[in-house]
């Protein structure tokens, strides 16, 4: 009896704990194949996924085209501000608000375009200057900037009061020229402490050197709108009163070389206008997409890439359009250059008298207000 047991007891034990995995088996084979029939590949939503935009085609569009066009740019900034600032420099020609004000514009403009071989090469490949340099690069853009817009809104004041204020601007010239040169430190100061967020967050992220930290949005907000109102808001609505009064004194004027002095103005208002309103426009799309938390429209997002490309290059263009537009043109910045390149030279005698004294008739009753009743510095 006792091996019956023995043998009986341990078989029934086995055969109930084989019952149960059976069971168990069967159970989980169901449960599985009822969950595969919820989830059938005709129900799912694959819609409900993000999809990550792709950016290809912008990367390979700013391989090319920053290269192409940065080099262009830094290659006329660099002659046109040097032409400018050795001939200020050669003739010792400080003489005005408006001289000094070009003259601190040249400096700030060749600083920058110096900078553009490195705006190039964090285009074309991974950032390896390290964090001193990235940090160097987008200081110096910010500094040119500020500087550069609060410069060209001087010289329009300057203008305003030497043009539409003559008699009283006459009267205190030596006095406007002291307090020009001050104005200069103060802007070049003003440029610096307004670029002291560009100093503090620019880092290098995904191996590209970015103004910006990733997860910054609140930042990239706060300086994108301060640019925007500091940097080109006020300098356009002091400009646009300014040359709004010189155009409307000089239209009251009997005066020969009214015309050339309005069409001065218009090219200089104009390249302003091409140069930073599209990127400000730009800017401001860009910072209500922030602001907004992002778009989930890709294409809108690769065309908002582009045009910020496109319209930066716009902006950045000024650099080397200002020496043209506010030196070059002037009656007698472009006597004086014709000068040093005759004594460096680059031009004969013969030559340098064909291209002055044949202008100097038709300009000899201007000469000597062309500081203060003309619009040419």
């Amino acid at each position: 009896m006792t091996a019956v047991k023995e043998i009986f007891v341990p078989a029934l034990l086995l055969w109930i704990y084989f019952e149960t995995c059976l069971s168990q088996d069967g159970n989980m084979s169901a449960g599985y194949t009822t969950e595969s029939d919820d989830y059938t590949t005709d129900e799912l939503d694959y819609e409900s996924y993000n999809q990550q935009c792709q950016k290809t085609s912008n990367r390979q569009f700013r391989s090319w085209f920053m290269p192409i066009f940065y080099t262009i740019i830094c290659f006329l900034g660099l002659v046109g501000n040097i032409l400018v600032i050795g001939t200020y420099v050669y003739f010792n020609r400080l003489k005005t608000g408006t001289d000094i004000f070009l003259l601190s514009l040249s400096f700030a403009d060749l600083l920058f375009a110096m900078s553009l071989p490195l705006w190039a090469s964090n285009y074309m490949m991974e950032w390896m200057l390290g964090m001193l340099i990235c940090k160097t690069m987008h200081t110096i853009y910010k500094v040119s900037f500020y500087s550069g817009m609060f410069l060209l809104t001087s010289i329009s004041v300057d203008r305003y009061f030497a043009i539409s204020k003559a008699v009283s601007a006459h009267r205190h010239r030596s006095t406007a020229v002291s307090v020009s040169k001050w104005s200069a430190v103060v802007i070049w100061l003003v440029a610096l402490v307004f670029s002291v967020p560009e100093m503090s967050y620019t880092t290098i992220s995904n191996n590209t050197c970015t103004p910006y930290p990733a997860g910054s949005d609140s930042v990239r907000v706060g300086i994108q709108v301060s640019q925007m109102v500091l940097g080109f808001l006020l300098p356009f609505v002091v400009m646009a009163f300014c040359y709004g009064s010189i155009v409307n004194t000089l239209w009251q004027a009997r005066s020969f070389e009214k015309n050339k002095a309005i069409k001065v103005i218009f090219a200089v208002v104009a390249v302003f206008l091409l140069c930073q309103v599209p990127y400000n426009l730009v800017l401001l799309l860009t910072t209500l997409d922030t602001v907004s938390g992002g778009t989930k429209d890709c294409n809108y997002d690769n065309a908002l890439l582009y045009a910020s490309d496109v319209t930066q290059f716009l902006a950045f263009l000024r650099c080397c359009l200002n020496p043209f537009v506010y030196a070059f043109i002037g009656v007698k910045f472009r006597r004086d250059l014709l000068k040093l390149m005759k004594d460096l030279g680059c031009m004969s005698q013969e030559r340098f008298f064909q291209y002055t004294c044949g202008k100097r008739r038709s300009s000899a009753a201007a000469t000597e207000s062309e500081t203060t009743t003309t619009f040419s510095p």
